[in-house]
């Protein structure tokens, strides 16, 4: 479901009448997000242990920002395989491992802006459980869980021919022949990867709106908390709203409706997965805004 390609009624040895326009979108779009993603996470990962302050809520962002940089350096070999008209040459396994990269990359940063959205919530809403949920020890077996999970359950990825192929030529294309399968993986996907943790960002940003709106003017160090926190759930929405839900919503739309007749929602399903592929370079902004003295890390770096 990664890169549908000819679905349907298409015969594999036919093309679909957007094999032009993905030659052209992907590669330029996944070279761009290559340059972005790996300056912006090398740097964000360097600034990470540089930091003398190690909170919950950098552990969090570094573990971001190192699933993210293992997915930018995945992105030269899918842009190659669309510059070379939809012909994988990199072999079995290493077409396995782009896939599955995604997928990881996608969920990993999809759990991990939740979690940090739900312990910024906290923080706003129950401020005395504070200590809780911001403990170092939580948050590093917090993201082993993330890792864990999201490996194991992208696991099928790596299997031969999961999307229908025995021939890796046609890596990241899905064959006709295992759209239905691909689709019963979605509907699992869909609720446990994107809409229960969509559903908690939304969550804490409705009730620590209001709990904000409550509140009595606050003292000058816990307003700069709480902006802090607000903003962290407000990016980490705007990016799941920007990123996630416009492909999860096509990527679903495009195997229900499976068919070459179907090429302009083909296109829009490209385009929403160029954007969630974008998270990996927008997640840095995230960092640079409502990470623990990252924003002064990065201002010493410069004056260097």
């Amino acid at each position: 479901a990664a890169n549908v390609g000819c679905p349907g009624s298409c015969s594999v040895s036919s093309n679909c009448t957007i094999d032009g326009f993905k030659q052209v979108i992907y590669p330029i779009m996944y070279l761009f997000i290559f340059f972005l993603g790996a300056v912006g996470n090398s740097l964000s990962i360097y600034v990470f242990f540089q930091t003398s302050q190690r909170t919950s809520v950098n552990i969090y962002m570094q573990n971001l920002a190192i699933s993210d940089l293992m997915f930018v350096s995945t992105l030269p070999f899918r842009a190659s395989y669309f510059l070379l008209g939809s012909r994988w040459i990199f072999g079995d396994i290493l077409c396995r491992i782009m896939t599955y990269t995604l997928y990881m990359n996608m969920y990993c940063s999809i759990y991990f802006l939740t979690v940090l959205s739900v312990v910024r919530f906290v923080a706003i809403v129950h401020p005395f459980k504070r200590e809780k949920v911001t403990n170092r020890k939580y948050a590093r077996i917090t993201c082993g869980a993330i890792w864990i999970f999201v490996l194991a359950a992208a696991s099928p990825l790596l299997n031969k021919g999961v999307a229908g192929y025995s021939n890796p030529a046609k890596c990241l294309d899905l064959h006709p022949s295992s759209t239905h399968r691909v689709l019963m993986m979605n509907s699992f996907v869909l609720v446990v990867g994107f809409i229960l943790p969509f559903c908690t960002i939304v969550f804490c940003y409705v009730f620590a709106i209001r709990a904000l709106l409550k509140a009595r003017a606050p003292q000058t160090k816990r307003a700069v908390c709480h902006r802090k926190a607000l903003l962290t759930i407000t990016i980490s929405l705007i990016l799941s709203l920007v990123c996630f839900l416009p492909y999860h919503i096509l990527r679903t739309a495009h195997l229900m409706h499976s068919s070459c007749s179907h090429a302009n929602l083909h296109q829009a399903l490209v385009v929403t997965l160029c954007l969630a592929a974008m998270n990996s370079c927008l997640d840095p902004f995230l960092y640079y805004f409502t990470a623990e003295n990252f924003k002064a890390k990065i201002r010493s770096l410069c004056c260097r």
